[in-house]
């Protein structure tokens, strides 16, 4: 049962506590270009979702049976950077083949995938945390997850903008930062919840 409390715990810490966006500061990329429309942010929170669990598996397995046994961890960003580009080609090539409506839904997000610093973040993160597969897969999960909901909200957020009377001089990216700050600060009340998860579970 601890194990299945410990994947609790990861995953309501990569959605919640340290959301990857607004906790992290990783992926603000997209997080700020891609999220005026809430039908663009959750095609784009599709897309990532599936890029970083892919690129977290091969990345790991990179790691564990190529890098570390040779020597060549110094090299860990570099590959995984090289890793990540080819999986976004690779993907987006299959789909146009494959399944044409799907790369219609995911084609015009992939591309940005490829420069989302979430997606290395999260690889080099796994390996830093000592996860095994099961649980790095499973945390890349949560984190992309955590990514679409707050890119899903954010989202909804600013097309609530539109229909209100922002004063002039706040119009566009600014009141778009100042939401995305406040958006943070929402959720820094979710810090110590996975402590107190710990605690109620008996967790050490």
């Amino acid at each position: 049962m601890e194990v299945i409390y410990q994947y609790l715990i990861v995953f309501i810490t990569a959605i919640f506590v340290n959301n990857v966006v607004l906790s992290q500061i990783l992926g603000i990329c997209p997080f700020l270009g891609v999220s005026k429309k809430i039908n663009t942010a959750m095609g784009m929170a599709g897309a990532v979702a599936f890029v970083l669990v892919l690129a977290t598996l091969v990345t790991f397995i990179l790691q564990k049976y190529v890098l570390d046994p040779n020597g060549l961890g110094y090299l860990q960003t570099i590959a995984f950077i090289l890793v990540i580009a080819s999986l976004v080609q690779m993907v987006e090539i299959i789909l146009k083949k494959v399944s044409p409506a799907l790369y219609q839904a995911l084609g015009v997000f992939l591309p940005l995938i490829t420069t989302n610093c979430a997606v290395l973040g999260v690889a080099i993160l796994v390996i830093q945390k000592d996860f095994d597969l099961a649980m790095g897969v499973w945390y890349a999960l949560s984190t992309a997850l955590g990514f679409g909901l707050a890119l899903v909200i954010f989202a909804g957020i600013r097309e609530q903008l539109e229909m209100v009377p922002v004063p002039k001089g706040m119009r566009g990216m600014s009141i778009a930062l100042i939401t995305a700050g406040l958006l943070a600060m929402a959720f820094m009340g979710f810090s110590g919840v996975d402590n107190g998860l710990k605690q109620f579970l008996g967790i050490a």
